[in-house]
Parts: structure tokens; C-alpha cells; sequence
């Protein structure tokens, strides 16, 4: 039974990483600036403080004196003594209610920031949430109006192909007959293009919605390789092309979707044989590595820029390369099949050397005979 890729989608997670590391560098931020300005309050209050008990101090030393030169009894400069320890003890009261009220004042100041962040962030949350089912329930009608359509043009393509190959067959001998197949023929490859279109776009829609349907078993890779160059070695040698297939194990056991496989394969053997000039060559490899099994398709065509490397993965992409153009779905859909069997791709190339796409799969250990 087919299972489906169900893991988030990427670019979610992405945004919600990114989201949260902006909320915490924002705090982070705002705290920092804040404990810089209480502290800048704290040192001034503590000027003010230290230059008013040098004043007092100063005030102080200069009635001592007087009372000195004027000889105060010791009674009355003990009632001054006693006065002054009254006054330092409520100026240090009061320095400590006023303290523990600007203490107060920064937590409920905090608490108060806390709270309205978490209402504003809760309410980005929430619009976020809502944007994002609406997204959903839009791709979910999307992709149900696409597989209803794409099953529907399946089938009326498989009926003209079905008439095609009846006109073909059953085309007299005679040079009207020899039209008719030739055209009949045209209808057919015309056709094969229309749906490769057509399953390309739904595969599309398919990785969008992060459900796309793979069922890898365990099987033997080396097949999937010669299955692959059996069906492109006529188109390569039409094309001038030398195609081979390196294989260094006789069994290669690898957990992965056989059909899907073949699509990955396809999609790079076509790209290799559209941009490689006549006279080329074509190496398609599999090969044990580590855990995994990597396939690899090397051409001798014009290599890609290496300022284009990071986007080949990409939707629509088509390079600057000459030659015939399609949508440039091809290797975006190759890139979502292998991550979604729990495999990677990318590409070695350099322009004017030719290019090297690679991609590993899970592999496991041939069964003892």
C-alpha cells in the first residue's frame, strides 16, 4: 500500500524558526537596552546620593567647629548627636522605600511589556494560523480539482493514443497509408509529452501540499539502472550519444520506490542527453556508499555556472543553457521523490566540463542465498 509523505512542510518550519529567533533576539535586544538604562539610573541616583552625604558631611564638620569654639555643653552637643543619627537613619528609610519602589516599578513595568508582547505575538499567531488554513484548505481544493482533472485528461489521452496506435497498425501500404502513420505516430509522441506534463504538474501539487505518495521496499538498485538504460539508449544513439552504465556490484540492495526511482533516473538521463552535444558521452553509476546507495548520471555537456548551482533544485528553474526548454519541473520534482524516500541530490559541475547529478538512498545488506 502506497504511504505519503506527511512531514511539515519546510518552508513553515522555516518561517516559524525564523519567526521565533527574531522574538527571542527582539528581547533579547530589549533587555539589554533596559538593564543599560536602569543602570545608567543607578549610577545617577548614586552620585546624588554620594555628593548630598558629602554636603551633609561638610555641613556638619563646619557646626561641629562652631560648636567647639563656642563651648556647647556636652548635653546639648549629645541632643545634636542624637538628632543627626535620627536624621540618617530616615534618610536611609527613605533611600530604601524609594529603592524597593523603583524596583517595583521596573517589575510591574516588565510584567506589563510581558503581557502586551503576548497579546500582540498571540494575535500574529492566530492571523498566521488563519492565512495559513485558508492556504490549506486552498491547496486542498486545488489538489483535489487537479487530480480530478489530470485523471479525467488520462484518460481521454489514452483513448488518442489507443485510436494512434490503431491508425498506425492498421495504415495500408500505399504512400496515404505511410501518411497516415507517420502523422498517427506525431499524434502519439505528441500525447506521451501531454501526460508527462500533466503528471508532472500533479506531482507539483502533490509536493506542495506535502503529500506525495511513495512506497519504498527493499529491492535491488542495479536493476533500476539497466531498466533505465535499456529505455534511453535508443534516444542517445539518435542523438550521436554514447550512453553507459557502470555497476559495481552484481546486487545492490536499496530501500526505495522502483516507479519513482525510474522517474528520478529518467528526468536526469533526459536532461543529460538534451544539453549534451553530439559526440558526447553519458555514464549513469550506482554504487555502495557508507549506509546508502548513490545513483549518478555524469554527461560531457556544457557544465552548469557555478553561480547557478544553488538554484537547479528549484521550481521553474532552466539556467541559461541552450538548447530545448520545458518548465524546468524536472529535477524539483527529482529533489522531492529522494527526500521523500529519505534520501539527497546535488550536482558537481563546472561550465565547460560537463555535469555530475548524484542522489543516495537508504541501502541495506543483500539477503544471504
Amino acid at each position: 500500500m502506497a504511504t505519503k509523505n506527511t512531514k511539515p512542510r519546510p518552508e513553515r518550519a522555516s518561517t516559524d524558526q525564523s519567526l521565533h529567533s527574531e522574538r527571542d533576539k527582539a528581547d533579547l535586544e530589549y533587555d539589554k537596552r533596559q538593564t543599560a538604562i536602569d543602570e545608567a539610573e543607578d549610577a545617577a541616583i548614586h552620585r546624588a546620593r554620594g555628593k548630598t552625604d558629602k554636603d551633609v558631611r561638610a555641613a556638619r564638620q563646619r557646626a561641629d567647629s562652631k560648636l567647639a569654639r563656642s563651648k556647647t555643653p556636652a548635653e546639648a552637643r549629645e541632643r545634636v548627636s542624637q538628632e543627626r543619627a535620627h536624621q540618617d537613619t530616615a534618610l536611609r528609610t527613605e533611600r530604601a522605600s524609594a529603592d524597593a519602589a523603583r524596583r517595583d516599578e521596573r517589575e510591574e513595568r516588565k510584567r506589563a511589556l510581558a503581557a502586551l508582547l503576548h497579546l500582540e505575538r498571540a494575535e500574529t499567531d492566530q492571523h498566521l494560523l488563519f492565512e495559513r488554513t485558508r492556504s490549506d484548505e486552498g491547496l486542498l481544493t486545488r489538489e483535489q480539482v487537479l487530480e480530478m482533472v489530470s485523471h479525467e485528461l488520462f484518460s481521454l489521452l489514452g483513448g488518442i493514443a489507443l485510436q494512434a496506435d490503431f491508425l498506425v497498425q492498421n495504415a495500408a501500404e500505399d504512400a496515404g497509408g505511410r501518411k497516415t502513420a507517420t502523422a498517427a505516430r506525431f499524434i502519439q509522441r505528441f500525447t506521451a509529452g501531454m501526460k508527462r506534463l500533466i503528471g508532472d504538474l500533479v506531482d507539483v501539487a502533490s509536493l506542495d501540499a506535502g503529500k506525495l505518495r511513495v512506497a519504498p521496499v527493499l529491492q535491488d538498485a542495479t536493476k533500476l539502472v539497466r531498466e533505465s538504460v535499456e529505455a534511453f539508449l535508443p534516444l542517445a544513439r539518435a542523438q550521436g550519444l554514447s550512453l553507459k552504465a557502470k555497476i559495481k556490484e552484481k546486487k545492490l540492495m536499496a530501500t526505495l520506490d522502483h516507479d519513482r526511482v525510474l522517474q528520478v533516473l529518467a528526468n536526469l538521463l533526459s536532461n543529460a542527453i538534451k544539453f549534451t552535444p553530439r559526440g558526447g558521452r553519458i555514464l549513469i553509476q550506482v554504487e555502495p556508499v557508507a549506509q546508502d546507495v548513490r545513483f549518478s548520471v555524469t554527461d560531457t555537456g556544457p557544465g552548469i555556472p557555478s553561480e547557478h548551482l544553488g538554484a537547479v533544485f528549484e521550481r521553474y528553474w532552466q539556467g541559461h543553457r541552450e538548447g530545448p526548454r520545458g518548465l524546468g519541473l524536472g529535477l524539483y520534482i527529482s529533489k522531492g521523490i529522494v527526500e521523500a524516500q529519505g534520501g539527497r541530490i546535488w550536482v558537481e559541475s563546472q561550465s565547460g566540463t560537463g555535469s555530475t547529478f548524484s542522489f543516495t538512498l537508504p541501502g541495506a545488506a543483500a539477503p544471504s542465498k
